[in-house]
């Protein structure tokens, strides 16, 4: 009767301790997940397996791997909102699969994702035609984002600066040079790129958000 009651205990613990680190870790949701927290979900899981299972032993050396876990997941979630290199290292960057209603293969054999993977979430979105899409991006969770074809009118956000650095890459997909975009933004009294937290460019307009100080 007495190990029903420590399993009991334990369970119960476990469980609030769980609940509490997701909690600690911040609200995503199971589709939007990086693999680094699936990695540290199924770590946490495997613990809290034996922590309960292994009733006999003290159950603090048990748990403290959770608290480092907690503790890693925590300081990487600090580190990427502070730096943009960093959040591109743990999660990854999204990718354009089609830009300007043109399947980019290269794109999609650097991501390992095939026309089958394509054509399945294109039919989740309910595009029914391949044709009418302008732009399908895969999402650093694995979800395809899918911009249908408008006429007289190209709506989609073009991140330029993000975190005081300006994005080459996505200059480049919209025509644009470095020294255009600090000209544009000199015109609008923004002499230092390091003060801008987030630039985009849409249908020709400039949103733009400063650092917190």
């Amino acid at each position: 009767m007495e190990q029903y009651l420590i399993i009991l205990f334990r369970t119960i613990l476990i469980y609030a301790l769980i609940v509490l680190i997701f909690r600690l870790m911040g609200k995503r949701e199971i589709g939007e997940l990086s693999i680094l927290d699936l990695v540290v979900f199924i770590m946490i899981a495997e613990i809290a397996v034996v922590a309960i299972e292994d009733y006999r032993d003290p159950i603090l050396p048990t748990l403290f791997p959770m608290f480092i876990l907690l503790s890693i997941q925590v300081l990487l979630a600090f580190l990427s909102l502070k730096s943009k290199k960093m959040r591109d290292f743990i999660e990854g960057e999204p990718t354009f699969i089609i830009k300007n209603g043109e399947i980019d293969e290269t794109a999609m054999k650097s991501q390992r994702y095939n026309y089958d993977d394509l054509l399945i979430q294109l039919r989740e979105k309910n595009i029914r035609n391949i044709a009418d899409v302008e732009f399908a991006i895969l999402e650093t969770s694995g979800k395809l984002s899918v911009f249908e074809k408008e006429k007289n009118k190209l709506s989609i956000t073009i991140p330029l600066i993000m975190d005081g650095i300006i994005q080459e890459s996505n200059l480049t997909k919209i025509g644009k040079t470095n020294l255009w975009l600090r000209q544009q933004l000199r015109e609008k009294g923004y002499t230092n790129i390091k003060n801008i937290s987030f630039c985009s460019y849409q249908d020709g307009e400039f949103y733009i958000d400063l650092m917190d100080h």
